[in-house]
């Protein structure tokens, strides 16, 4: 066991652990954030999607030990607010929930106005069994129109 320091969805934590641990495994466990969904354990479906410096990886791959004084970005740091969470619902690229969590953060790693082949290849290692990708890529293209930025808009001005 060794002391590991990163930040998670904002917080900093400082977590007894080995350094070997899956990053999956530790953010469910030690950090209480299940939404991190485990599909394959092998890095092939994507369901463990977390962004690391930004970054998508499959935590089920990644040693706890790669990540530390890293930033680490869960589907919990995104707090229920981002505008991808609320267009898979509209617009159906969530069904069982399995990939979803995945699916979403690999999508919020292709910025705000990403091309059908941008997402193509973005999420080509997030495998969802349910939907078929049409529903997907028209959840994430939801988000780019201007109607829907316009509601983004007026959402944020209400909350403060």
């Amino acid at each position: 066991m060794t002391s590991l320091s990163f930040m998670v969805n904002g917080r900093r934590m400082k977590l007894p652990v080995h350094p070997m641990a899956r990053l999956l495994d530790v953010l469910r466990e030690d950090c209480a954030l299940t939404g991190t969904k485990e599909g394959c354990g092998e890095g092939e479906c994507g369901a463990c999607t977390v962004l690391v410096d930004g970054a998508p990886v499959n935590s089920c791959l990644v040693p706890v030990a790669h990540v530390a004084g890293a930033r680490v970005t869960t589907i919990e740091g995104l707090r229920g607010r981002h505008p991808l969470q609320h267009a898979f619902v509209e617009h159906g690229g969530a069904q069982c929930g399995i990939c979803t969590p995945g699916m979403i953060m690999a999508a919020v790693a292709l910025g705000k106005r990403p091309t059908m082949n941008q997402m193509k290849t973005g999420l080509a290692g997030n495998l969802c069994r349910c939907t078929g990708y049409s529903a997907i890529y028209r959840s994430i293209e939801a988000t780019t129109s201007e109607k829907n930025r316009g509601v983004r808009k007026e959402r944020k001005g209400r909350r403060r």
